[in-house]
């Protein structure tokens, strides 16, 4: 987990206006007519659409366009959607830290393969596919290797799965006021993608587990002998030895030429870089989960093995370091997801949690993925509370700040899945704010 004072060269951003809503056909599709939201009366583009077309045109209508790339990039004009990054120990260690999702920039669900979040303990390694092996060993019958031509032998499925850090937002638990910063600043310990690889039950069913197997250790190349063990019942029920992220090969910072996905539970588990699974009858207690992920109770003993994911959600926009330029119609989006499945429903508050409405669930909710939701916001120029709180398919409830601080230690940092809380001031500044 990197240090906290790391955390102020994340979070420098100037404000970002925010649009207004030109149009609220978004929201008569989603049944929000009902609510009585007011349309703005007129705007620019309204005006502009009831022209007609002039004969100047712009230059890139009457000039030849650029030709044609090997490998696709961003717009020019999108230049300063980047990861933010935080190096723990600074130069001392420059692979070691992270790099977040700027998620206030993103829209849907899937992260671009560039803009997915890297938590790193020791830099990346440059792994040649040729000369790297997966091992299957310990309490099997049948100690197997493979490389990685065996594996795209395999039949292969797809999944969209996210992967969330477990230390993420960890700096709303242990800092003592708001730190300042965007969504992803704060909160871009988590992405998602489009994964494909191999089920994991289909290598350990060729391998053939011992009756004494119980346990997993999964154990990754990098130099940092990242390490963490689990229990062998996710192995059969829906782990994946991904290849491939959102289309194209894993890149090497999400664990080239392959990672293990435990979906739903705490990121550092999806071990990157994977060579080894070695089948044990008790849990290993490697380092990795001895000095660090666990969670320190209040009474004085530490939680292991936190395993699954708590329900949570982080509005996105408007967020963190953002402004409303004047009052308005604005969309209110963010995403939700769940370490226990499907999410089921996501509700907005404006006045800290007082009262609550329900948001739109954009498209079909998916197990262990994220879920984008939608909702109003008329905003009149007074200062407002804006949250988000998410439920999940089993009923968990996104707790709020104070439950979490009375149930972990004061330097408890891992699993904060609180509830959000951003504060929109009476000349549209939208801060982080601790409720």
């Amino acid at each position: 987990m990197e240090k906290l004072n790391v955390l102020p060269e994340l979070v420098k951003s100037e404000s970002k206006d925010i649009a207004p809503t030109t149009s609220r056909r978004s929201f008569l599709k989603g049944g929000f007519e009902a609510m009585g939201v007011a349309t703005l009366a007129s705007t620019p583009a309204i005006a502009l659409a009831n022209e007609s077309i002039q004969s100047d045109f712009p230059t890139w209508s009457t000039t030849m366009g650029k030709g044609l790339n090997d490998y696709g990039q961003p717009a020019k004009y999108e230049s300063n959607v980047k990861r933010g990054i935080a190096k723990a120990y600074g130069d001392l260690a420059p692979g070691t830290g992270s790099a977040r999702t700027p998620l206030e920039s993103l829209e849907g669900i899937i992260t671009p393969s560039g803009l997915h979040f890297d938590r790193s303990h020791n830099g990346t390694p440059d792994i040649d596919p040729k000369l790297h092996q997966l091992s299957i060993h310990g309490l099997v019958k049948k100690p197997l290797n493979f490389s990685v031509s065996d594996l795209l032998r395999y039949p292969m499925i797809s999944r969209t799965y996210f992967i969330e850090c477990a230390g993420n937002s960890s700096a709303n638990i242990i800092a003592p006021n708001p730190i300042q910063g965007t969504a992803g600043a704060l909160h871009g310990l988590i992405s998602c993608s489009d994964w494909t690889g191999i089920p994991l039950a289909t290598l350990l069913n060729e391998a053939g587990v011992d009756t004494k197997g119980k346990w997993i250790l999964a154990e990754g190349a990098d130099s940092s002998g990242m390490s963490r063990s689990f229990p062998i019942e996710k192995g059969f029920e829906n782990a994946l030895i991904a290849l491939y992220q959102n289309g194209e090969k894993i890149r090497p910072e999400q664990g080239y030429p392959m990672r293990l996905l435990l979906p739903g539970w705490e990121g550092n588990m999806s071990v990157k870089w994977l060579r080894s699974l070695k089948i044990t009858a008790n849990p290993t207690h490697t380092k990795d989960e001895t000095s660090k992920y666990t969670d320190p109770l209040a009474n004085g003993l530490a939680r292991q093995f936190t395993f699954e994911l708590g329900v949570k959600s982080v509005i996105t926009k408007p967020s963190g370091t953002m402004k409303l330029p004047e009052p308005g119609l604005y969309e209110i989006s963010g995403i939700a997801w769940s370490g226990a499945g499907k999410i089921a429903k996501v509700e907005v508050s404006e006045n800290g949690g007082k009262t609550w409405r329900d948001a739109l669930l954009d498209g079909n909710s998916q197990p262990f993925c994220l879920t984008r939701f939608r909702a109003p916001l008329q905003w009149n120029g007074t200062p407002l509370f804006l949250q988000s709180r998410a439920i999940d398919e089993k009923g968990n409830i996104q707790p709020t700040r104070e439950v979490y601080k009375a149930n972990n230690a004061i330097d408890g940092r891992y699993h904060n899945n609180t509830i959000i809380t951003w504060a929109i001031n009476q000349e549209g500044v939208v801060s982080n704010a601790y409720l």
